[in-house]
């Protein structure tokens, strides 16, 4: 009987298998490595393109918050020439207050009266002078009271008058003013009746 030797036969299968299985593990590698080198290719493009996307963002909110700021600055000027605007429109309405007050003085003050000095402080008027006699201060008084444009007459002081050549008395007293009510647009209305 013939003896076969397949030695050499496996030997040459195992060899060929073994490159092929190196060539399938190398190309498997490969391919991992490319996949890899790939897939971190593509993840760092998305970041940057965020990171861009971000960069531009930080720039618009940059901008926003100076065009806020702006605003904001614009908004306190507004407010303040507002305000401003209201003080003189206040002030137009009160410009005729002034000329009815003193011509309501004059009808107010009686004879053996005379006025040394008059102050206004808000809606308080503090009046200084001198008087013949203390009943011409009450009538005084009683003026004020009826007054439309003067309320709340108050006595704060009465001396004889010791550098006066008639004699008669200093005297001070606070009243109240009354008329223009700014809160209906200046409009001059009588904030109570003449006649009492």
């Amino acid at each position: 009987m013939p003896r076969i030797n397949l030695l050499p036969w496996r030997e040459q299968e195992r060899k060929v298998r073994r490159r092929e299985f190196m060539v399938a593990a190398g190309g498997a590698i490969f391919a991992a490595v490319i996949f890899t080198l790939g897939g971190k290719l593509l993840y760092s493009s998305w970041i940057d393109s965020q990171n861009e996307k971000n960069n531009l963002l930080k720039k618009e909110i940059v901008k926003l918050d100076s065009q806020i700021a702006d605003i904001q600055d614009l908004e306190n000027r507004k407010q303040r020439l507002v305000a401003r605007m209201e003080i003189i429109e206040k002030l137009q309405r009160k410009r005729p207050e002034i000329v009815h007050l003193f011509d309501e003085i004059v009808k107010t003050v009686p004879e053996g009266i005379y006025l040394t000095a008059i102050k206004q402080t808000g809606n308080k008027l503090e009046i200084h002078g001198i008087a013949q006699s203390s009943t011409r201060v009450s009538t005084f008084m009683r003026n004020i009271d009826a007054s439309v444009w003067m309320d709340n007459p108050v006595l704060q002081v009465v001396e004889t008058a010791k550098d006066s050549p008639t004699g008669g008395s200093n005297f001070t007293l606070s009243s109240d003013v009354v008329g223009v009510d700014l809160e209906n647009g200046g409009e001059t209305t009588v904030k109570k009746v003449a006649a009492k």
